[in-house]
């Protein structure tokens, strides 16, 4: 050009999405109006009418539940141990300000970036609100972080170094299970891997190459307390499966007499006994319930939402160890289940179990 100045680079061509066959998209990937329910809200209102869960997203359970037991108030240090999609901590946030602050864990390198952009969208800044990559074992490194962030008028002054209210929510995100290339749902193909961390570790797949059928069995029994570990250990160990579907047909195969509820009840307990075992979830929650104690302040309060037997045995006696040692001057009598209510919006929440404990002072 005679001005010297450079053309305007071309803009990218227009693409058009993919086309699904029939009236409605099935596969995860194809349902571009459930991905973003801020344009199209009448989508994810259906949806959630059905009683079902948009794609890509995830209802939080018995949040009611947990804000009556957590009671999170103006100026709290609050911790989500499990940040998910970010509903519970949308609500802790609301009201714990002005003044409080959130500290939210998830290991999920995929889904967390995710979550806090919606929650920095909402409004809540860096003052508030601050994400960490960590499961739930690293919950003292993240408060001793923050607290060295304080000036020493606000953290020396009190003596305070232990968040006011603490909520890990034990379940696996809607969004995660649904995602075909995630390797957690039973129902979709896809890659059997179903780390939380796909960066780290080594997914089921290998994990069943490598295992013997007694430590198969063994934790068939621990994770999932299934009835058939024998057997299904002895058809799955040491075997090769891909995908999800095939581990699934591997499950129906070794025991071709069971009905097909059932089969597919077994199929669920194997693909959660996989899960639990490749991101050891049930390691990662001894040690957050050996540390509680230390990580509230006198008169702390803190929340686990468990959803199978395994763990909430493991909140159980913890808490009642705890508060025989005398580090806990409450704690939850009986498990507090989902409404019945919530059961017929939301079925996923129907395993949820929910016990808290307050710091003795």
């Amino acid at each position: 050009m005679s001005d010297g100045l450079m053309p305007d680079p071309s803009p990218a061509p227009h693409r058009r999405r993919p086309r699904y066959p029939g009236r409605n998209p099935r596969r995860f990937d194809e349902k571009y109006k459930e991905h973003d329910p801020q344009r199209f809200p009448e989508t994810a209102a259906k949806v959630l009418a059905s009683g079902k869960t948009p794609a890509g997203s995830h209802r939080p359970i018995m949040v009611t539940e947990i804000l009556e037991v957590l009671a999170p108030e103006p100026g709290d240090l609050a911790v989500d141990c499990t940040l998910g999609h970010g509903g519970h901590a949308q609500e802790i946030l609301a009201r714990i300000r002005p003044g409080g602050h959130l500290l939210a864990l998830d290991a999920d390198p995929i889904e967390m970036p995710k979550t806090e952009a919606r929650l920095r969208a909402l409004g809540f800044g860096a003052d508030s609100f601050t994400a960490h990559r960590s499961n739930f074992a690293g919950l003292p490194q993240v408060l001793a972080a923050h607290f060295s962030t304080l000036a020493p008028s606000d953290s020396e002054s009190t003596g305070v170094s232990g968040a006011g209210i603490i909520l890990a929510d034990l379940g696996v995100s809607s969004m995660q299970i649904d995602d075909p290339a995630r390797g957690f749902s039973v129902k979709l193909e896809g890659p059997l891997d179903m780390r939380m961390n796909p960066h780290r570790g080594q997914p089921a797949s290998v994990l069943l190459e490598k295992i013997s059928a007694a430590e198969l069995a063994g934790l068939l029994v621990k994770n999932a307390d299934e009835p058939s570990a024998t057997a299904l250990a002895t058809a799955l160990a040491g075997k090769s499966f891909a995908t999800t579907t095939a581990l699934a047909h591997a499950v129906r195969e070794a025991l071709p007499r069971m009905g097909r509820e059932d089969s597919e009840l077994t199929i669920r307990r194997v693909f959660q006994t996989l899960r639990i075992a490749v991101n050891d979830e049930l390691g990662a929650l001894d040690t957050l319930l050996r540390i509680l104690p230390s990580c509230l302040r006198p008169g702390g309060r803190v929340a686990i939402l468990t959803f199978h037997s395994g763990e909430d045995r493991r909140v159980k006696k913890a808490f009642e160890a705890g508060l025989r040692a005398g580090h806990y001057s409450d704690i939850a009598r009986e498990v507090i289940r989902p409404t019945p209510a919530e059961l017929a919006a939301n079925p996923r929440s129907g395993p949820a179990k929910l016990r808290w404990a307050r710091r003795s002072a």
